[in-house]
């Protein structure tokens, strides 16, 4: 069942959201060789606490930590741990946070120093997929619209689209109906109408489509263990368009990037 959100809604989950985007911001200046993934997830733990929310992720599926940090070939779901990051390494951190009983949850990619222009390329090419699924969360567009306009800009540039894990509702909990495929035919799939809130999550594969589970059940990696990119926005549907609920604009200010270093082929 899908849950529609009044624009009250709308902006207490906005106000978590941003909490995420801030986090990721702040994780973003101490992304650098050396650093652990455990440093950060306390980090981003004691960030959230600060901002009077509950961490989103934390116990959640008995999930021991505030962050999901996926490095290079792990799809999603990566546990963090002490190994240091390395220099040309990739990390997807996905970030939730609870506040006001509703959920924000938000990802980003960051590249560990310098990284393989091959690698930078799967990044950009990711993130302007999450963008052309954004463009098409309008009213009266259908769901798989915006898995097809993911599709066919991740395989038109020769990558994997991952079909086992898909994008969500968010709302009251963390994952709500409908669930949101990163591929599907134009026209199919319940019509979108004002109030639906979605975590749109393009997760692109370097190689081939295909992922495995790691005994922890848990991290899932590519079935061909090359490179892995996940992004991450929470979209409503407000007088018929999207309105992006989350902003990437802490991390580009915390790496000291121009957005152009990650256009977008849209406008929103």
């Amino acid at each position: 069942m899908i849950h529609y959100k009044n624009r009250e809604e709308i902006e207490l989950m906005r106000e978590s959201a941003q909490i995420v985007s801030r986090t990721l911001g702040i994780i973003a200046k101490e992304i650098k060789p050396g650093v652990t993934p455990l440093e950060l997830d306390k980090l981003a733990e004691e960030y959230i606490r600060d901002q009077g929310a509950e961490p989103g992720f934390l116990g959640m599926y008995d999930f021991p930590n505030t962050l999901c940090m996926s490095r290079n070939e792990v799809v999603v779901h990566g546990y963090p741990d002490k190994k240091p990051l390395e220099e040309g390494d990739i990390i997807s951190v996905d970030c939730g946070a609870y506040k006001n009983g509703f959920y924000g949850d938000h990802a980003f990619t960051f590249g560990v120093g310098a990284i393989d222009p091959e690698v930078k390329k799967l990044l950009q090419v990711t993130l302007e997929s999450l963008y052309l699924g954004i463009a098409e969360m309008k009213a009266g567009n259908r769901l798989e619209d915006i898995g097809f306009a993911v599709q066919q800009h991740a395989e038109k540039n020769g990558y994997g689209v991952v079909r086992e894990l898909v994008g969500h509702g968010i709302g009251r909990v963390m994952h709500e109906d409908p669930q949101v495929p990163n591929y599907g035919r134009r026209g199919r799939g319940k019509k979108l109408k004002d109030g639906l809130v979605l975590a749109i999550e393009p997760m692109i594969n370097m190689g081939t489509h295909r992922v495995a589970y790691l005994p922890d059940n848990w991290t899932v990696v590519t079935g061909d263990r090359k490179h892995s990119a996940h992004f991450e926005h929470d979209v409503a549907i407000v007088d018929g368009k999207p309105d992006v609920l989350s902003t990437f604009d802490y991390v580009f200010e915390a790496l000291g990037l121009p957005k152009e270093d990650f256009s977008v082929p849209v406008k929103l």
